[in-house]
């Protein structure tokens, strides 16, 4: 499983539009072959930052992604936004614990 983590830093009249758009498109993402889950973030203490964790079975399932021309469109879209240059991470979960399923 490998967990990709993108940091998106936007100008404050543009959080509004990213969220709009990430909401049009994010069927879309969880669609793609080997999308496990995607999350949305967004820091408490600077509300212009927002985060994306996306689950995928493999390095070439989110290559696979990242190559397509749906991510091109959607990404090129999403970084006239930025106000800092967007950070990204991928890792390999090690662990993850669910309270509920431990009770």
């Amino acid at each position: 499983m490998l967990v990709r983590i993108v940091k998106m830093t936007f100008s404050a009249d543009k959080t509004d539009e990213f969220q709009t758009r990430f909401h049009n498109v994010k069927d879309k993402i969880i669609k793609f072959e080997g999308c496990e889950l995607l999350e949305l973030y967004r820091d408490k203490s600077d509300s212009n930052i927002f985060f994306t964790y996306s689950y995928w079975q493999s390095e070439e399932d989110l290559n696979r992604y990242r190559n397509s021309d749906f991510f091109k469109e959607v990404w090129s879209n999403t970084k006239k936004m930025f106000t800092k240059k967007p950070e990204a991470w991928s890792v390999d979960k090690i662990v993850s614990l669910d309270q509920q399923k431990i009770k």
